[in-house]
């Protein structure tokens, strides 16, 4: 069992709906107007976090809109006042000293309420189109590798010195210091091999892909297994779900089927998203094993049901050790808005 108490966070819609993106409930829409004030009415309804996701270009089709994560994340830590604001980056985008840089600046504009989620890139034609390139599956891993340890030790304030196959970096240092606290958070994300050494060695918190109990149970496990460094507190974990909670379990199953149903409109950008996929990425491997709605595991994790069901699931995922629920809804706003009055309460009765 985590020994924190259970954190609820959501998802911005960076690139529009989760689960179906031809909803007439819930009309396409990444814009930064939609994002803000989904972020501030999430904040005001006890939220603890967003997660902010990168891309430079749409995931599903180019010509569909795409919020761009960093200066949304700075302008919503300035408009904010409790929402910790995670921000996704993919190291290959930006050299780690101007993203230190960067990080440390959103830093002090929320008050030490930042943190960053590291995330090796799967999406290949947003690297390869615009020259990068996009290297194979455990050579990201590496140059991930290197590039949080240079970010991580200027986060510090460090006088930093690093070489290594990618970067060269010369007695660095970044100021104004981090004044609220050692570093922002780090979260890492990715079920490989590597990315597990990943997060084990640098890390503070997992992210975990929405897939069932015994599933998630065992990752935790094996992630509990490794030696971290001896600096390091223990490792926290998060998991990514989407969330349908209605008054009943055949309400929230019908509502299930209709997103089904909404999604499968979507077969041919899905194709289009899965022909630029990474097919060596660990987390499409596991998606393909079982039916669902939304990203990142989406209804995988099982909190589909009635608001008593959906809060049992929850409570049950946090003995195993997930701190973090990281949610997506469909309709969005509405269902934010149910979860946060009906589900949220009864997860921290069953928990005590």
């Amino acid at each position: 069992m985590s020994t924190l108490p259970p954190r609820f966070g959501v998802w911005a819609l960076v690139h529009g709906s989760r689960a179906a993106l031809q909803d007439p409930d819930e009309p396409y829409d990444a814009s930064w107007a939609r994002n803000k004030a989904l972020v501030l009415e999430a904040e005001q309804l006890g939220y603890d976090s967003v997660l902010v996701a990168q891309h430079t270009i749409n995931p599903h089709h180019a010509e569909f809109d795409q919020l761009e994560a960093w200066t949304a994340s700075a302008a919503l830590a300035a408009l904010t006042e409790r929402i910790e604001i995670i921000a996704a980056i993919k190291p290959y985008l930006y050299h780690p000293v101007v993203l230190a840089k960067m990080a440390q600046q959103i830093e002090h504009i929320s008050g030490g309420r930042f943190a960053l989620n590291l995330v090796n890139a799967w999406n290949r034609p947003e690297l390869e189109r615009a020259g990068i390139g996009f290297a194979e599956h455990d050579a990201r891993y590496a140059y991930g590798r290197e590039w949080i340890t240079v970010v991580d030790s200027l986060l510090r304030g460090e006088r930093t010195s690093f070489r290594g196959e990618h970067f060269d970096v010369d007695d660095y240092l970044l100021r104004p210091a981090d004044p609220f606290r050692e570093r922002p958070r780090i979260y890492v994300g990715g079920e490989s091999e590597p990315a597990r050494q990943l997060v084990t060695d640098k890390g503070d918190v997992w992210f975990i892909n929405g897939q069932p109990l015994d599933a998630v149970q065992t990752l935790i496990a094996d992630l509990r297994a490794r030696t971290r460094p001896a600096s390091y507190a223990p490792l926290r974990f998060g998991l990514s779900a989407f969330v349908i909670a209605r008054d009943t379990d055949d309400t929230a199953a019908q509502h299930l089927d209709h997103l089904f149903a909404l999604a499968a409109k979507d077969a041919s950008l899905r194709e289009q998203q899965k022909s630029n996929i990474d097919p060596n990425a660990v987390m499409f491997k596991t998606f393909a094993q079982t039916p669902r709605v939304g990203s990142n595991g989406g209804t995988a994790a099982g909190l589909v049901g009635s608001y008593d069901t959906v809060a049992k699931r929850i409570a049950e995922f946090h003995f195993a050790g997930i701190e973090l629920f990281m949610l997506q809804f469909q309709p969005f706003e509405r269902d934010m808005r149910s979860f946060a009055e009906e589900v949220i309460p009864r997860v921290r009765r069953l928990i005590g």
